[in-house]
């Protein structure tokens, strides 16, 4: 069943909640929604008091390590972490406590999918599917979606579409899709995306990007019948949001749960 699912979002140390279309290495090109005043262990800590497991951390490029490890460390085992993932430091997330680790852009090298890099992660996890999460995060190359790598700069080899889904989940327990072009934007979800992954998905999938209104939850709990769960982020009050509350999610979720 569609849940609220939170994220902790990191750049340069901080917890914010940014256009992501506009990452790159060059920083004066960065649209920043919020910076939050408050360490990423709050957010942890808010996640933890509510209940709402499988939240993801986020590392928007280098300098979030510490950051992330805070958050980790607010509910061990229960958050999930992705940004720089590899074969040769997932295992090193497990043992920092998180619950699950995302990988995207180690999975294509020169921007070509590897399943040898994708079996490479596993192994690193002693082949436990339900410690991976596989990051499809996309841009839309005209009626398509095309998985996108590196602070979603770049497109990949990969479109996200039912063939894909079906290569990949035999590999993790779940699947992360950030619709890039609408990422902080607020102007709404993809609707067709959420609609395809409710048809394509078998296994859990969390889709992230436009969402503006509590309603959205309702909407992306009828597109997908149910199958995709929803993260909202610059939207939210605790991000400096001001059409979405948090206590509303917790509320939304908590009645999904009675009915």
């Amino acid at each position: 069943m569609t849940k609220f699912r939170p994220c902790i979002d990191l750049h340069s140390g901080q917890v914010k909640q940014i256009v992501g279309t506009t990452l790159s290495d060059t920083s004066s090109d960065l649209r920043t929604n919020h910076v939050s005043k408050l360490p990423a262990s709050h957010f942890g800590n808010l996640y933890r008091e509510y209940g709402l497991n499988g939240a993801h951390v986020i590392m928007l490029g280098p300098g979030n390590e510490a950051a992330a490890r805070e958050a980790l460390e607010a509910w061990p085992g229960s958050l999930q972490v992705g940004g720089g993932i590899t074969a040769e430091n997932a295992r090193h997330w497990i043992e920092k406590g998180a619950g699950k680790i995302i990988v995207t852009s180690y999975l294509f090298p020169e921007a070509r999918f590897s399943l040898d890099h994708l079996k490479a992660v596993l192994v690193s996890l002693d082949d436990d599917v339900e410690k991976l999460v596989i990051d499809l995060s996309c841009r839309r190359t005209g009626s398509t979606w095309t998985v996108a790598m590196n602070k979603w700069q770049r497109l990949t080899d990969m479109e996200v579409n039912e063939e894909s889904i079906r290569l990949l989940e035999p590999y993790c327990s779940e699947f992360l899709i950030h619709a890039a072009d609408n990422e902080g934007l607020q102007s709404g979800i993809d609707e067709e995306l959420v609609l395809k992954l409710g048809q394509w998905c078998t296994k859990p999938v969390t889709y992230a990007g436009g969402a503006r209104h509590l309603h959205d939850l309702d909407l992306v709990k009828d597109l997908s019948a149910g199958r995709v769960d929803l993260t909202i982020g610059s939207a939210l009050d605790v991000f400096g949001g001001s059409s979405v509350t948090f206590d509303d999610c917790v509320k939304w979720n908590q009645q999904q749960s009675i009915g």
